[in-house]
């Protein structure tokens, strides 16, 4: 044994885990993106792509301003240009190998060796250009890019075979949106490759990243029952652990709802019933520009999560959006006027909208699971976000305590860590309260031997205050006394 003299210390493990929050609404978007625009459009089909800005997302996916044939333009342009948030983690389900068509041979003008290319979805690497009876080389004739606008700029080489030519003839294919169905989104496994596509590529977000989603959207394919089934349907038990929430858009073509009468039929149509679903309607409108309200609303709620600690405890609604107005799916041009009291009736039915109150500002707080649930668990949207999040942080926190040895350590230790949590989420006034609980009679001996242990936690988010009444009456009193005090 050494021989000690003078004073030690001796540092012990803290008992306390500190939490791992996963991203409160960290936004998972499958739809359609104009790859050949992308940096690799050949790799940029049913990838889970992550991105912190507009240029990692434009390079990953490509970005064009067609807002209304590719979907994923439209959360791009929603998270990095109106709310500036991030990350949000993409899902392009356009493959360029399978969504495309043939562009006619056409002659174009060059002038000052450029020819611009007008079509929008040119793959550059199927172009044949052709100068008289030339065809022309990529590489050695010409180089080919892309201008602000999305189309093909064939530049010619001054050391290449048509530095003459005064026109170019130019053929080959180009993407097509609108080969993309309902199918493409869903996705599912292929047996034979062993890929998955389309919403089945949720499960791959976290081990790829390690950040739970938060939101699941689909702008636009959403309106569609089946699509908006299988989102609601992916946001339980994503990895076999983690929950969360989606966002569906209720179709407002001219077979939806046209009209705030219309919703509730429309909504119970789409069988749209989920506690971990928020539905919004109609379409929104910035400028010229025309989004799906999905696109618009998740941004919102990441914006406000993100400006909120990360933590999901407050409502999106009532909250400012940067938006010009609301209009129609089938009728982009036109206008549609909500005011409260009809934005109210939407509200009744488990739908979101928007209203022009001083500026536009989103208006609702119910799931979709109202008014077929009052739980206010599953009826307040924020407290149904409220507690996923923390559910998933639990999972997170301590996952590192599994096949530790179920002792009173171990037990004291989780207890310990997530009662201060509570206390301070408590104190940040983010929540009413959160408690766990061990009791001996949730957790026999038999369980216990079994490997099994079980805890009881009590969480208290704090509701919306929806409805705010002023009783104003007339005291005459006070009219007697102010008369009376003037003699």
């Amino acid at each position: 044994m050494a021989y000690n003299h003078g004073v030690r210390i001796l540092e012990n493990p803290t008992s306390l885990t500190a939490p791992i929050l996963g991203t409160a609404a960290f936004q998972v978007v499958v739809g359609v993106s104009p790859v050949n625009l992308a940096e690799d459009p050949y790799n940029a089909t049913n990838v889970v792509k992550l991105a912190y800005s507009f240029a990692e997302a434009s390079a990953a996916v490509g970005y064009s301003n067609n807002l209304k044939d590719y979907t994923l333009n439209q959360s791009i342009s929603a998270t990095f240009k109106k709310f500036a948030v991030a990350p949000i983690a993409l899902i392009n389900v356009l493959d360029p190998k399978k969504h495309k068509d043939a562009i006619p041979k056409k002659s174009y003008q060059v002038d000052a060796l450029q020819a611009t290319v007008d079509v929008e979805g040119v793959l550059l690497d199927t172009l044949v250009v052709e100068s008289g009876e030339t065809t022309l080389q990529p590489d050695a004739d010409y180089v080919t890019g892309f201008d602000n606008d999305g189309y093909a700029v064939i530049t010619l080489l001054e050391e290449g075979a048509g530095k003459d030519a005064t026109t170019l003839s130019v053929s080959g294919e180009k993407i097509d949106p609108s080969q993309v169905t309902r199918d493409d989104i869903v996705g599912g496994y292929n047996v034979s490759t062993g890929k998955e596509s389309g919403l089945e590529l949720v499960r791959q977000v976290y081990p790829l990243f390690g950040m739970t989603p938060g939101l699941i959207t689909a702008p636009g394919y959403s309106r569609d029952p089946v699509v908006a089934s299988v989102m609601a349907a992916k946001c339980l038990k994503i990895n076999g652990l983690f929950t969360c929430e989606c966002i569906a858009d209720l179709d407002s073509t001219e077979d939806g709802a046209t009209r705030y009468t219309d919703v509730k039929t429309v909504k119970e149509k789409s069988g749209f019933i989920s506690e971990h679903m928020s539905v919004v309607w109609p379409k929104v409108r910035i400028g010229d520009e025309v989004y799906y309200f999905s696109a618009i609303y998740s941004a919102l709620i990441a914006y406000v999560d993100a400006s909120n600690d990360d933590v999901p405890n407050l409502s999106a609604s009532n909250k400012a959006i940067p938006i010009t107005g609301l209009c129609l799916d089938d009728a982009e041009d036109s206008e549609i006027v909500v005011d409260q009291e009809q934005a109210n009736l939407v509200n009744s039915f488990g739908v979101s909208t928007a209203i022009n109150f001083n500026g536009f500002r989103s208006w609702g707080n119910n799931s979709a699971a109202y008014p077929g649930t009052t739980d206010p668990k599953d009826r307040w949207f924020c407290c149904r976000r409220f507690f996923s999040w923390w559910g998933n942080s639990f999972i997170l926190s301590y996952f590192q305590k599994v096949d530790d040895p179920a002792n009173t350590r171990l037990i004291e230790a989780i207890c310990d860590a997530e009662n201060i949590r509570g206390n301070s989420y408590a104190a940040q006034g983010k929540c009413a309260g959160a408690r766990i609980t061990f009791s001996e009679d949730e957790n026999p001996i038999t369980d216990i031997l079994n490997g099994k242990i079980q805890f009881h936690q009590y969480l208290a988010p704090y509701t919306p205050a929806e409805d705010i009444l002023n009783v104003l009456e007339f005291d005459p009193t006070m009219l007697e006394a102010a008369l009376g005090g003037g003699e």
